[in-house]
């Protein structure tokens, strides 16, 4: 059994893995004060939950966008659990290469979505990773990140542009029921929402016409199951790659 943890600025999402199977899953609201034995805690709560045993925990891995807090997470798997955790990042010899002009700058979730990808489908694949920020991986075959887009999150925009504005309402982000919205929050829901859609499908669009037109889509994050299935460039859907990505890493190291 392995536990894998994806730190990202909004969340953090917990992964078992038993075998090859992801058997349970959590999405946790990034905090910047909880302590290593605050980690402890929430961590044996969270494998009561599940029926799980720490001393069956043979392996722990972690990617993290938000440097502060990975200590703390390492250090409570180290005190908690009495496993060292493997913290992924771009000096960790995986696999796979970076090929961009500042390969240290790389976040970790795009280093582990480039192994998971290759690992999982061994072909060209553009990896739309849905959180706080959109991000776009252009991912080859054999394992090499060419670069790819950072575009604002969805939550992110709308966040923005209802703070911004004085008479704007805050929505809940779920397709809408007609695309012209008749009053002031079913207009935005409609924009926020497509907006998003088409924005995915423009930019992937754009991404193949300059690489290749046969990549893979795969769409992955908190929001891919939410808006996958109304993008006509998005071929599949895998909410957690990133956390399949460390699990290769410690199979790997």
């Amino acid at each position: 059994m392995i536990l894998t943890f994806d730190i990202g600025n909004t969340e953090t999402v917990l992964g078992i893995f038993h075998g090859e199977e992801l058997r349970s899953h959590w999405r946790l609201s990034t905090h910047p004060g909880r302590t290593l034995d605050e980690y402890g805690l929430l961590l044996r709560s969270l494998l009561r939950e599940s029926g799980d045993d720490a001393a069956d925990i043979h392996g722990v891995a972690i990617c993290s966008v938000v440097p502060p807090l990975t200590p703390a997470l390492a250090g409570a798997c180290a005190r908690h659990l009495g496993r060292e955790a493997l913290v992924v990042d771009a000096t960790t010899p995986l696999p796979i290469r970076l090929d961009v002009e500042e390969p240290l700058s790389v976040g970790a979730d795009r280093i582990a979505n480039t192994l998971a990808a290759a690992r999982l489908y061994g072909r060209d694949t553009i990896a739309v990773d849905l959180g706080t920020a959109t991000t776009f991986d252009c991912i080859s075959a054999d394992g090499v990140f060419l670069g790819g887009i950072i575009a604002p999150g969805v939550h992110t925009g709308a966040e923005t542009l209802t703070r911004r504005t004085a008479k704007l309402p805050r929505v809940d982000l779920e397709p809408p029921a007609a695309v012209i919205g008749r009053r002031t929050d079913t207009a935005l829901q409609s924009g926020i929402f497509w907006g998003a859609v088409d924005s995915i499908d423009g930019i992937v669009r754009r991404i193949k016409a300059e690489w290749t037109e046969e990549a893979l889509v795969v769409a992955t994050g908190g929001l891919a199951r939410l808006l996958a299935p109304h993008c006509t460039t998005v071929e599949r859907v895998e909410p957690f790659l990133t956390l399949q990505g460390l699990r290769f890493a410690l199979e790997l190291l």
